[in-house]
C-alpha cells in the first residue's frame, strides 16, 4: 500500500500547482467586471493625481521665478491642497459607491439559490428551491447557467472562511452564526477555479472548488441527474458497496442506499464530479483509491482517517465503487 499512497502523493502535487493564474482583470462575471472597472479607474485617477502632483513640486522647485511666486500664493496652495483633493476623493468616492448600491437591488429572478458552507477543509454545497428547501447536495462542485443570476447562502459552522471565484466576483467572508449573501452572473459558459481567501487552517492553500457555467439545457438536465438517486451497483461492485457502508457510511451519504451520514461529503454522485478532496486530485479511480488509502498523507488533518491497514483488494473495490457513483 505504501508504494501505491506515494505515487499518489506525487502526481498529485503538480495537479495542485497547476492551476491557470486568476484572471482578475478579464472578468467573466458582471460583478468581477464592476470589481475590474473600480480598479482601473481608480488605478489611473491615482496615476493622473500623482503625475499633476509631481508636476507642481518640479515647477516649485524648478520653474521661473514667476510660476513659483503664482504657486506660493495662499489661494493656490489653498485650492491646490484642500480643494483639489476634496473633489477628487468625493468624486471617486461617488463612483465608487454607485455601483456598491446598484449591487443590492433584487433581480428580476434567480436561476438557482445554492448554500455553501465552509467546512475543514471543502466546501458543502446544497441547492435549494425557491422556499429554502433542500433540492440536492455535492461537495467541491458547483454548477450555474451561463448568462443567468444565483446568489450564494455563504455559511460557516466552524472558522472564518472567505469564498472567492475571481473571474465571477469579489470576496465574501463567511462567519459562523450569519449567512451572507452573494449574487453572481456568468457572462458565458466555462470553468472558473474558486478558493478560500481567509487563512482557515492547516489545509487552507489547499481548499478549492470548481465553478462550471453550463448552457441553461445542460444546467437543467445536470440537476435534474443529481437530484435522482445513486445508480444501484451491480454484481462486480457489490463487494465494495458492502465495504463502503461498514467503513463510510457513518460519516458520508449515497442518496438511494442506506448512508445516511453528514459529517463528510455527500458522495451520491461523486464519480461526476471534477476533482477529489477539495481540487488536490483529479476524479478518476486511482485516485479514489489513493485518498482512501491515504488521505491523511495527502492533506494532513483533514477528517477523513486513512484506511492504510485495508488490503489493496478492498481499497481498489471501494474506488471502483465510488467511481461508478455518477
Amino acid at each position: 500500500m505504501a508504494p501505491f499512497i506515494s505515487f499518489v502523493l506525487i502526481t498529485a502535487t503538480p495537479l495542485a500547482s497547476s492551476a491557470q493564474p486568476r484572471a482578475i482583470t478579464q472578468p467573466s462575471g458582471e460583478e468581477a467586471a464592476r470589481i475590474a472597472e473600480i480598479g482601473w479607474v481608480l488605478f489611473i485617477g491615482a496615476a493622473v493625481i500623482f503625475a499633476a502632483v509631481a508636476a507642481m513640486m518640479a515647477l516649485a522647485l524648478f520653474g521661473p521665478a514667476s510660476v513659483r511666486r503664482a504657486l506660493a500664493r495662499p489661494m493656490t496652495i489653498v485650492g491646490a491642497g484642500i480643494v483639489f483633493p476634496v473633489l477628487a476623493l468625493t468624486a471617486l468616492l461617488l463612483y465608487v459607491l454607485g455601483p456598491a448600491f446598484s449591487a443590492t437591488r433584487e433581480p428580476e429572478s434567480l436561476a438557482a439559490r445554492i448554500e455553501v458552507t465552509g467546512e475543514l477543509w471543502w466546501w458543502r454545497v446544497r441547492y435549494l428551491d425557491a422556499s429554502g428547501e433542500l433540492l440536492f447536495e455535492t461537495a467541491n462542485d458547483i454548477r450555474v447557467p451561463a448568462g443567468q443570476p444565483v446568489e450564494f447562502l455563504l455559511k460557516s459552522d466552524n472558522v472564518i472562511h472567505s469564498f472567492w471565484i475571481p473571474e465571477l466576483g469579489g470576496k465574501l467572508d463567511m462567519i459562523p452564526g450569519r449567512v451572507n449573501r452573494m449574487r453572481a452572473l456568468a457572462r458565458t459558459p466555462g470553468v472558473f477555479r474558486g478558493q478560500c481567501a481567509e487563512f482557515c487552517g492547516a489545509q487552507h492553500a489547499r481548499m478549492l472548488f470548481d465553478v462550471q457555467a453550463l448552457e441553461q439545457q445542460e444546467f437543467q438536465a445536470w440537476a435534474q441527474a443529481q437530484r435522482q438517486p445513486a445508480r444501484v451497483a451491480g454484481p462486480a461492485l457489490r463487494a465494495g458497496e458492502q465495504l463502503f457502508q461498514r467503513a463510510c457510511a457513518q460519516c458520508h451519504a449515497v442518496r438511494g442506499t442506506a448512508a445516511g451520514g453528514t459529517l463528510g461529503p455527500d458522495l451520491t454522485h461523486i464519480g461526476s464530479r471534477p476533482s477529489l478532496a477539495a481540487g488536490v486530485l483529479p476524479n478518476n479511480v486511482g485516485a479514489l483509491g489513493g485518498w482512501i488509502a491515504g488521505s491523511q498523507q495527502i492533506k494532513p488533518g483533514n477528517g477523513m482517517p486513512s484506511f492504510n491497514d485495508w488490503p489493496g483488494e478492498d481499497v481498489r473495490a471501494v474506488a471502483r465503487y465510488l467511481e461508478n457513483l455518477k
